[in-house]
């Protein structure tokens, strides 16, 4: 009772934090990826529209930005409309309904821990309370990432294909369907997932095979899968097409003599396929090194450290102690060319071990995805169920009890607080100035110039399309001549007669807008904002001027003081 007591209040946390909001910007992939686009495209707000949902290069699929940031979006605009409330579309809301819609269906996990730990042995309210504790969960899984839903539905694969009852000896062959929309869902979302995918499939497929007693019985769950795994791949092929190439299905019906031929002929000729387009882009080197290379070991040693703590270094040594015992098992085998044959009574059936089965299933996606060059903490996030269904067997967790907690507690104040934590206040702040000075009758210009933080969505200044009297600038992480040279060039600009110039930037960095020669009219200071790019030094945290370098500046400039 108390355990779930627990697992309701963490539940409860998960939520209340999802609406606080959490300030922390893990990466710009999870505005950029969904919200940001849809945004514009739903809301007819002013946004950035990244590469990837260019028509000249769609790499990703539209149908889960549509169902996700798209659903959300499209009920604040109708309640908007219908008077239900005036101010439905603010910087609050549209970074919030996203989030909230991903954190209901982060319980996808919880459901999936639940069905899937009688099965694998694993005490349930343990395995519970480790996902529902885990910042992995509290804050990777409220947020619009791509790797989130690519966590939700390799969950849902686990419970298919571990669908019959404990004890029983068969799966249901009626999951194939299922199996088969959701791999070519998953595929469409990240072409990885089949990475994810590897293991559970060959483990129901031994399952299959273990329970058919004639070929027709074997191979009909596969012909169900494939039929529907096709099926599902034409509809987002139909979605993604009509959704970046603007043709509807009066564009593909437009000749009154068209046949079904000509229709399909059409239709292939502009099909897009966002999953091949992916895969030519992350296959190539050159453009991965564009977004970071590291080495092969930074999934094992850093990223599954950084995300999972000390339940990732459990599974490592139990890896090392069971392939010892395994090595020990192959002295006692004879070795032929066709396989492995036993001399005794010792076998090598790995499936039957449950224990090893959930390693694998943890091991073999982190392997193979440790084969790409570019590696990020994120990219893990879908092997937390496998990892803490083994970590609750066996009372394997019960005695970290204590650095659990410790490690979670500083992750979720790191990642959902802390770090970037600034500029998502920030642009609730600019909102408000900047539509609050709307106001008046007169014009005014806003010029936003921000620098060496991560890409600011756009769309939380809640800016219509149609308004072109605010400008963003983003500087990344520009050198500081450059930086005072656009900054030099916009405060001796004459042309404008009433224009508001602010510019963004670290307090680490608050020292170089002091040496670009302009006069400062405001200053405003967000406190908390980490910069792991400009991090603080340890001698100023320690200093009187603390706050400043955990700080985000929001300094509104006037006339350039000299010449630049």
């Amino acid at each position: 009772m108390a355990a779930r007591r627990l697992w309701a209040l963490l539940a409860a946390l998960r939520a209340g934090w999802c609406l606080m909001p959490q300030v922390g910007y893990l990466h710009p992939d999870e505005f950029f990826q969904s919200p940001e686009v849809m945004a514009g495209d739903i809301l007819n707000l002013q946004v950035y529209y990244p590469w990837e949902f260019l028509s000249s290069s769609p790499c990703r699929t539209a149908v889960f930005p549509l169902l996700t940031s798209g659903f959300a979006y499209w009920v604040l605009k109708a309640l908007q409309q219908l008077d239900v409330c005036s101010p439905c579309v603010s910087s609050y809301s549209l970074l919030v309904s996203p989030r909230l819609l991903l954190t209901v269906f982060s319980f996808v996990l919880d459901y999936s821990v639940h069905r899937l730990a009688p099965f694998w042995g694993a005490d349930r309210w343990e395995a519970l309370l480790l996902l529902a504790g885990s910042y992995v969960t509290l804050v990777f899984y409220t947020r619009t990432f791509t790797n989130t839903l690519e966590g939700f539905l390799f969950a849902l694969l686990l419970v298919l294909v571990c669908s019959r009852a404990p004890g029983s000896s068969c799966t249901k062959p009626s999951c194939s369907p299922l199996i088969g929309v959701l791999l070519a869902a998953g595929f469409f979302n990240r072409p990885t997932f089949l990475l994810f995918a590897l293991m559970p499939l060959l483990y129901w497929t031994g399952l299959n095979a273990d329970s058919q007693r004639s070929i027709k019985t074997l191979i009909n769950p596969f012909l169900k899968l494939i039929t529907c795994a096709c099926f599902t791949s034409v509809v987002f092929i139909a979605a993604d097409t009509m959704y970046f190439t603007s043709v509807g299905l009066d564009g593909l019906f437009s000749s009154p003599n068209s046949s079904l031929l000509d229709v399909i002929a059409q239709f292939s000729h502009r099909a897009v396929l966002t999953p091949f387009n992916f895969l030519c882009y992350n296959l190539d080197s050159r453009n991965l090194a564009q977004h970071g290379s590291h080495p092969r070991v930074t999934h094992f040693i850093v990223n599954g450290v950084v995300l999972f703590g000390i339940l990732h270094l459990l599974a490592i040594n139990a890896a090392f102690q069971m392939l010892k015992k395994y090595m020990g098992r192959l002295m006692r085998v004879g070795w032929y060319p066709w396989g492995w044959y036993p001399c005794g009574s010792h076998t090598l059936s790995v499936r039957s071990e449950g224990q090893s089965m959930l390693l694998l299933f943890y091991f073999v996606p982190l392997a193979l995805l440790s084969l790409f060059s570019h590696q990020e903490p994120r990219f893990l996030i879908p092997l937390i169920v496998p990892l803490v269904l083994f970590s609750a067997s066996h009372n394997r967790a019960v005695k970290w009890k204590t650095i659990i907690i410790i490690f979670n507690v500083l992750g979720a104040f790191l990642f959902g607080w802390l770090h970037q934590g600034g500029l998502i206040p920030c642009l609730f702040h600019l909102e408000h100035v900047v539509h609050s000075l709307q106001s008046s009758d007169q014009p005014r210009h806003y010029t936003l110039l921000f620098a060496h933080t991560y890409m600011p969505p756009r769309s939380l200044l809640n800016i219509q399309k149609k308004d072109t009297h605010v400008e963003v600038i983003d500087m990344a992480g520009s050198k500081e001549d450059t930086l005072c040279q656009v900054i030099g060039q916009h405060a001796n600009n004459c042309t404008c007669t009433d224009c508001h110039f602010w510019v963004i930037i670290p307090g680490t960095v608050r020292a170089a807008i002091s040496k670009c020669g302009v006069l400062l009219k405001n200053e405003t200071l967000i406190f908390p904002h980490l910069s792991m790019e400009d991090p603080p030094q340890l001698s100023f945290l320690f200093s009187d001027n603390w706050r400043s370098q955990l700080g985000l500046y929001i300094l509104q400039l006037g006339r350039a003081q000299q010449s630049l």
